[in-house]
């Protein structure tokens, strides 16, 4: 309680010491510091976001809810003059710089004062300056809102800022932008003056997918997206020598009942010819050669080719022996021999180059054929920079998680490029661990006392490998590839010694440049328990409720502590206790949890053979690592077991003491799963950020299975998850987190987080963290994990909290702390707000944002 009192009084204690600091000590007396702008349209405060934006001057940013302007506050620590500073006082005293000199050395004492300055440069780097209010910023600001407005069709608008003083606040002020709109201008008619014939058809065409439409109020986005719509669907008709600047428009007010005649204006081309301007029709422009260079250096660019070779109208050439299979570098080239010119080819060509992995950014060109006496017909030059054969990677790690107390890790990785003449890509990697686990069985092992290493195999193919031909429903413009790839995990002395093994045969494809789906034909996962014996040493929370039930139901212990002994005497009492006859007077709710219990062991304890499918879709309209505002949706579905089960019905396999199928003698499970997520984030005013995410999944088990495997299962808790709690500490329902790592087969989770600067790459966040798991259609009956309707969603746990970020741009370190809001786990009407401080708070800490 003392720690927490203390922890708290600290960060009280440093708010108070922020909201203390004087925000205006370098300001003169005639400046005002901006603490806020309006903007009112016709007498009423606007609240539109993209008027604001408009603003020049904006008041310096405020940590979000307290309110107080951090970096000025370290803009303001900064001295105006640090070096007339530090002289100042190194000359206070007769004696000091003598003194200093004798101890230091005077070149000692010149870094002393150059170390001061280069700290003064830091906080004014990272700091804001006080924003202080400008008339020439302002009229400024007040010409961009009127430009807006009338940008909009109100040609009419007028307008005025004022500036005053706050009289509470000493040497602070505010600006007023006072906005006057009247009757808006509408278009009336619309008219055509195009020039060049085949321009005219193509415009004809599309006509009824314009942007400008009679009767809807004037506005220039409109104009400018209809130029961009022209442009792009003429130069991906083979209009070659077109582009933006030809699409022009009239507009005529004609002052009558203010509305607009608007008339397209698109000339012919124009051809400079020295010093004279000719003009003459566009015409459409063919592909009439495609040239691609497979080993382009810069050095190599005026040696001769010493190797070529034609393949499907295409020419590929090499300055040394050609290393690829002319139809692996093709199939990439969405830009076709003796088809017209399209500009949406050149970039399908780009993206598709990329994809390869083989090639750096390709280089691609256009000229006229000299050839073609029509004059329509162009070359293509494609210039590809091989990437080097071979790359190694190595990475290290340090972690701690609730099976290991510290870990170390390591992972690397090898990949061959060009396996097969075919663009083909060979990964080969290998990861491992050693860590000290802390719920390891021997009290007296060496430290180190975990380990875990896996050996992944990975092979990819630039196209779909399949007996039968996809090219119509796959075509090669979606940049598809075939994936195979196998691996092997061994964990030794963590958990219960497992062994994975896996093989996958996916395909993956890209209908669109924000589309992309996959299909894992095959997902064969099996996972062996080396040390199933272990069990209790593992989940200790089964182990003691196992113990009390033992102790109240009068068992004979072993030994004086009325401890079960692993693994013998807890197999011992559990067989016992389901024995017919057996001597226990044990009540229906103490029979049901040892049910639990033992259908949780087994389950967790057992072997799993999964066969699976799954086909996922995502959609994703991020066009950059730099685009903050975008949505990704996401769904999944996953069968297991079918075919095995198909194959055990034609081949009237026997079945095991429990009714299941045995394959190898495992039985293999089947069930259906179905996921979906959405994700999407909204660029705020300044560097600001709101991010959202919605996810569900629901894995049912049917026919040889009455359970999910725990690698299907789903978990809740965590840096990436609800950060109320730690990994698999939340759930299922309102049980309240009884076992050691609480797993179920439907979850619900929302979050909501509301990221801001807080001082140059130091990023602050406020979130809010909702959801659950839940048991439904499996062998779990407790109702405290099971979702039985809709007033289960009561159970739906919040977490909420604020974290601190540091952006190295290619990553991002992350600390949260998230509060049990809500917990579920708690008797109702004791759940709310009753954790909810310092003591209990979760401290995360990860890489990357968590969504």
């Amino acid at each position: 309680m003392t720690q927490t009192l203390t922890k708290i009084s600290l960060f009280l204690g440093i708010l108070v010491l922020l909201g203390s600091c004087n925000a205006v000590k370098h300001l003169k007396d005639d400046e005002l510091l901006l603490e806020e702008n309006v903007v009112m349209i016709n007498g009423e405060k606007s609240k539109d976001a993209e008027v604001y934006s408009l603003i020049s001057q904006k008041p310096n940013p405020r940590i979000p809810v307290l309110g107080i302007p951090f970096s000025l506050h370290v803009y303001n620590l900064a001295e105006p003059k640090p070096d007339s500073t530090f002289q100042a006082w190194l000359n206070r005293k007769p004696n000091r710089e003598k003194r200093l000199n004798n101890l230091l050395s005077k070149k000692q004492v010149l870094a002393l004062d150059s170390s001061k300055i280069k700290f003064n440069e830091w906080l004014k780097r990272n700091g804001t300056a006080p924003v202080i209010i400008e008339d020439k910023r302002a009229e400024k600001s007040l010409r961009q809102i009127k430009k807006y407005f009338y940008n909009k069709g109100w040609f009419n608008v007028d307008g005025d800022y004022k500036i005053s003083k706050d009289s509470t606040k000493e040497k602070r002020g505010n600006v007023t932008y006072s906005i006057q709109k009247r009757t808006p201008y509408l278009i009336d008619s619309i008219s055509e003056k195009i020039s060049s014939p085949v321009v005219d058809s193509l415009f004809q065409r599309s006509k009824g997918r314009t942007f400008i439409k009679s009767g809807e109020q004037y506005n220039v986005a409109n104009f400018e997206n209809e130029r961009s719509r022209i442009t792009l669907q003429l130069r991906n008709s083979g209009l070659y020598y077109f582009d933006q600047d030809y699409v022009n428009f009239e507009a005529d007010t004609n002052n009558v009942g203010h509305k607009v005649h608007i008339e397209y204006i698109i000339p012919d081309r124009r051809i400079r010819r020295g010093d004279t301007t000719a003009y003459e029709p566009f015409k459409v422009h063919t592909i009439n050669e495609v040239r691609i260079i497979t080993d382009y250096k810069t050095a190599n660019r005026n040696n001769a080719f010493k190797d070529s070779v034609q393949y499907k109208g295409y020419k590929l050439f090499g300055y040394d022996k050609l290393k690829y299979r002319p139809k692996a570098i093709t199939d990439a080239i969405s830009i076709n021999p003796g088809g017209i010119f399209k500009d949406i080819d050149r970039t399908l060509t780009y993206n598709q180059i990329s994809e390869l992995r083989n090639f750096r950014y390709p280089n691609i060109t256009y000229q006229e054929d000299p050839r073609d006496t029509t004059g329509t017909g162009l070359i293509t030059t494609i210039l590809l920079t091989p990437r080097k054969k071979y790359t190694v990677g190595l990475d290290f790690d340090a972690y701690t998680s609730t099976i290991q107390q510290f870990g170390i890790g390591f992972s690397s990785s090898f990949l061959i490029r060009n396996v097969f003449r075919g663009a083909e890509n060979l990964e080969i990697s290998a990861s491992g661990s050693v860590g000290s686990s802390k719920d390891n069985a021997d009290a007296s092992s060496r430290f180190f006392n975990t380990s875990d290493v896996g050996f992944d195999v990975k092979l990819t193919f630039p196209t779909i490998l399949f007996p039968i031909n996809t090219e119509k429903f796959i075509p090669k413009y979606n940049s598809p590839f075939t994936t195979i790839s196998a691996g092997i995990n061994v964990q030794n002395n963590i958990g219960l010694d497992r062994q994975n093994i896996n093989s996958i045969f996916s395909y993956r494809w890209k209908p669109t440049t924000i589309r992309t789906n996959r299909f894992d034909l095959v997902n064969l996962q099996y996972v062996r328990n080396l040390n199933p014996t272990n069990y209790f040493n593992v989940y200790v929370s089964s182990y003691d409720r196992l113990n009390e039930i033992a102790q109240e139901v009068g068992y004979d212990f072993e030994n004086e502590d009325e401890a079960l002994i692993i693994p013998n005497e807890t197999d011992m009492f559990i067989n016992a206790f389901f024995a017919p006859g057996n001597p226990y007077n044990a009540s229906q709710d103490l029979i049901d949890e040892m049910t639990s219990i033992v259908q949780r062991k087994n389950r967790l304890s057992e072997n799993n053979l999964i066969f699976a499918s799954n086909f996922t879709w995502t959609r994703d309209s991020r066009e950059n690592i730099n685009d903050n505002s975008f949505s990704r949706v996401q769904w999944k579905v996953e069968l297991a077991g079918n075919l095995l089960s198909g194959i055990a019905s034609l081949a009237n396999l026997e079945k095991n003491a429990d009714g299941n199928n045995e394959l190898l003698g495992v039985v293999f499970s089947q069930y259906a799963k179905f996921e979906t997520s959405y994700i999407r984030h909204w660029q705020l005013a300044g560097s600001s950020l709101l991010a959202v995410r919605a996810f569900g999944g629901i894995a049912i088990p049917y026919g040889n299975s009455n359970s999910i495997p725990f690698t299907r299962s789903y978990f809740a808790g965590g840096a990436n998850d609800n950060r109320g709690w730690r990994p698999y500490d939340l759930g299922p329902g309102s049980s309240g987190s009884l076992l050691d790592f609480n797993e179920a087969n439907f979850k619900l989770a929302f979050n909501a987080e509301y990221r801001y600067t807080l001082l140059g790459s130091f990023k602050g966040a406020f979130f809010a963290d909702a959801g659950n798991i839940w048991n439904v259609f499996d062998e779990i009956e407790s109702e405290a994990f099971r979702f039985d309707g809709i007033k289960d969603l009561k159970e739906i746990a919040l977490a909420t909290g604020f974290g601190l970020r540091y952006d190295f741009g290619f990553f991002v370190i992350r600390f949260d702390v998230g509060f049990k809001t809500h917990n579920p786990g708690r008797a109702i009407g004791d759940r709310w707000f009753k954790e909810y401080n310092f003591a209990n708070a979760v401290y995360n800490i990860g890489i990357n944002y968590p969504f």
